[in-house]
């Protein structure tokens, strides 16, 4: 059962210890928290259900890394090795940024559970390119600085969201420039936000199991916190279902909370089930759905302070994601469009979804759905 005392903290508004996370989640009563954490989304979102207009390019997966939980990474001339050009890049781009011509269901303008934001944008093509990728041993900082100019030439109104705190300190590294510069220097060429991959696991002795030649858990919170001070917000995930404990997943979450409480510049938290399929991590199957399900909720009870929670579909399959939205979850991603990452460790999802389908899914939930752009703003449909 659910302990009175959480409950009480939840409906007054206070903030939860991480001894109250740990007995939520050695706690059989998913429901009760389920409910708890809809309450809480609901105080804060209504009953809308986000999702966005995107695309994710991955430019290459050749990588120095070559990190045990990841099956999409290649080095330099192995099988399946790939890397993209600027130009590849931007003819991806211009094959997604046509403009949608299906009929669009009544724009919700407000009530209770409605849309409650006071700006709103109209625009019907793609708004976001989600850009992650190896840390390619032979690429220049100037590339990627190349291609923000030329994707924010070709497309000024698409925002770019992308480079992972990891891909961001390892431009640091080859460029010679601090965390600061580096950052100003991507701001400056047209990076718009940054999504919050490569945090995986904090813990020290976790992260050096699955991870270890990836920067470590301080370094990943530096790297964001210098991001939020020059003005750029950022997402956070969180990898579980692989060999963490419950513990762990608590330990991250706090880390975040904190960070969040001195830069106020993240704006989703994104929990990451394990997919382990060509990866070097020996478990069995796939995350549970009540485990997802339960991270989900007391991931939204926990991180008070963060806006929104994504049921990233991609890595959740389309029916966990759908029945997140009742636990605590607000916003389900996107289109997305060829997404590879999760892919090659055995995702079980679409690559890709149309906007019809995120709709009826967030209907048939009973949520209003909302499309959004890169900084939660409705967009007119």
């Amino acid at each position: 059962m659910t302990p009175a005392k959480i409950k009480d903290k939840v409906y007054k508004g206070e903030r939860l210890t991480t001894d109250d996370a740990l007995k939520l989640f050695h706690s059989d009563d998913l429901f009760t928290i389920g409910r708890l954490a809809s309450h809480v989304s609901y105080k804060r979102n209504g009953n809308n259900a986000y999702f966005i207009q995107n695309i994710h390019i991955n430019p290459t997966n050749i990588c120095v890394n070559r990190c045990k939980f990841c099956a999409f990474s290649r080095s330099k001339g192995e099988k399946g090795a790939y890397e993209l050009s600027i130009k590849d890049i931007i003819r991806k781009l211009k094959t997604q940024n046509s403009e949608d011509k299906s009929p669009h269901p009544p724009f919700n303008k407000g009530g209770r559970g409605g849309i409650n934001h006071a700006s709103r944008i109209t625009h019907h093509s793609l708004s976001e390119v989600h850009i992650v990728g190896g840390l390619h041993p032979d690429w220049k900082f100037d590339f990627y600085l190349e291609m923000l100019k030329q994707i924010k030439r070709a497309f000024p109104r698409i925002h770019i969201k992308a480079f992972t705190a990891v891909e961001v300190d390892y431009f640091s590294k080859i460029s010679g420039l601090s965390l600061t510069d580096t950052l100003k220097a991507l701001k400056k060429a047209g990076l718009d936000s940054m999504p919050g991959g490569g945090a995986e696991i904090f813990n020290k002795r976790i992260r050096n199991k699955i991870c270890p030649e990836k920067i470590d858990g301080r370094r990943w919170l530096e790297v964001m916190e210098r991001a939020h001070r020059v003005g750029i917000k950022t997402n956070a995930t969180m990898l579980y279902g692989h060999i963490e404990k419950y513990e762990h997943r608590i330990e991250h979450m706090l880390k975040l909370r904190e960070l969040q409480d001195k830069t106020g510049g993240f704006q989703a938290f994104i929990p990451l089930a394990f997919h382990q399929k060509n990866t070097r991590i020996n478990i069995s199957g796939y995350t549970s759905g009540i485990d997802d399900l339960m991270t989900i909720s007391i991931a939204r009870l926990f991180l008070d302070n963060f806006p929104y929670i994504k049921a990233y579909w991609i890595m959740l399959g389309e029916k966990i994601a759908q029945l997140a939205l009742l636990f605590g979850a607000d916003d389900l991603d996107g289109t997305v469009t060829e997404e590879k990452i999760t892919h090659s460790a055995g995702a079980l999802s679409n690559m890709a979804m149309s906007k019809t389908e995120l709709i009826n899914l967030i209907r048939k939930a009973g949520k209003v759905p909302v499309e959004r752009d890169s900084f939660y703003n409705p967009v007119i449909i």
